[in-house]
């Protein structure tokens, strides 16, 4: 029987596409910007051009999925177990934009932001409807996971980018600081809900080795971003939404921090417990890069609360995280590389 030819492998591959790929830019962008926070620039430079060109080589892979393959990327937005990967697309915009404040490019910046909302808007609400009012029948607890997560990451996500925008006048300023605050505040509310789903569906249904996915540990990365949205929510000019939330933002942010250096065992338990004692094969899933974004996450989040509030132990803390983060996202790129070599020569993957 011939082998299927390299455009074939290619087509089939795109049809399969991940909803939340967009997570590999997310991971990279972040672990750039910790970079740039412990002042190593010209990695952090590297690493925000590279995340750069996963973003526009993944934009075309999705347009032209939804071209040739419409009907599998309608079934993935009504499936409750990958729909809501499709939000990695705005946290990946939003990521981007804060990489590309930091190198000055504010306008670019603030597009990005502008793309990303609109799709956070039309995904907000048309996806939860598609997962919960058109799904295919099946019992929607027990397929409940750490992907869901993702829609809190991306509300937040857009709070660390428009906390960072300079406004171009006092009136924009004052509906700067009432979107920022929005964004955080949805995000956190919807962290709550989703957070007792997803224990009603540990307590209810349990949870297998194999159902235990890199993406639970986004639980612990909307923690870190929500803390990273809320030092920004706090720096922002004294605005009339930010007054008004500043107290209670600058408060939550520590709890938020604690809760997900608590998280942080409990994770990595958990996979020595898939990988080491049930023999999970440890192998290259794109759902890796949720596992690397909290990670790259939480060192940013724990080296700015370190900052702004003076707690050198918390920085010290995120400089070990930025070194793990470092280490994961190399180890999950070489995997992205080797399978897209094996995939380039037709080889089956391990």
């Amino acid at each position: 029987m011939t082998a299927p030819t390299l455009p074939a492998r290619a087509d089939a591959a795109v049809a399969g596409l991940a909803p939340g790929y967009f997570a590999l830019v997310m991971a990279t962008g972040i672990v750039s910007i910790g970079l740039r926070g412990v002042g190593a620039d010209a990695a952090a430079l590297a690493l925000l051009v590279l995340a750069t060109l996963e973003a526009a080589v993944l934009a075309v892979l999705y347009g032209v999925r939804w071209l040739r393959h419409r009907e599998r990327v309608r079934s993935d937005a009504k499936n409750p177990e990958i729909a809501f990967g499709y939000f990695t697309v705005v946290a990946a915009c939003s990521v981007l934009a804060v990489g590309l404040q930091e190198v000055g490019l504010g306008l670019l910046s603030a597009v990005l932001l502008g793309i990303g909302a609109a799709i956070w808007i039309v995904l907000g609400y048309v996806l939860p409807w598609q997962v919960l009012m058109a799904r295919d029948g099946e019992p929607i607890l027990a397929r409940t996971n750490g992907s869901w997560f993702i829609w809190s990451v991306a509300s937040q996500s857009l709070a660390v980018g428009l906390s960072g925008l300079e406004p171009a006048s006092p009136g924009f300023a004052a509906v700067l600081g009432l979107l920022t605050v929005l964004s955080w505040s949805v995000g956190a509310i919807l962290y709550v809900g989703i957070a007792v789903l997803v224990i009603l569906r540990v307590v209810h249904h349990g949870i297998t080795p194999q159902q235990f996915e890199p993406t639970y540990w986004v639980a612990m990365g909307a923690l870190a971003i929500s803390v990273v949205a809320g030092a920004g929510i706090y720096a922002m000019a004294p605005v009339p939404m930010v007054e008004a939330s500043r107290g209670l933002i600058g408060g939550t942010v520590v709890l938020f921090w604690c809760f997900a250096l608590w998280q942080y065992p409990l994770l990595l338990g958990a996979g020595v417990w898939r990988h080491l004692i049930h023999r999970v094969p440890l192998r290259y899933v794109p759902t890796l890069w949720s596992m690397v974004f909290p990670l790259g996450m939480f060192a940013v989040a724990s080296l700015r609360l370190g900052t702004v509030e003076h707690l050198p132990l918390v920085a010290g803390i995120g400089v070990a995280g930025l070194v793990i983060a470092v280490l994961a996202w190399l180890a999950v790129f070489s995997g992205l590389v080797a399978t897209l070599v094996r995939g380039a020569r037709g080889t089956r993957r391990a």
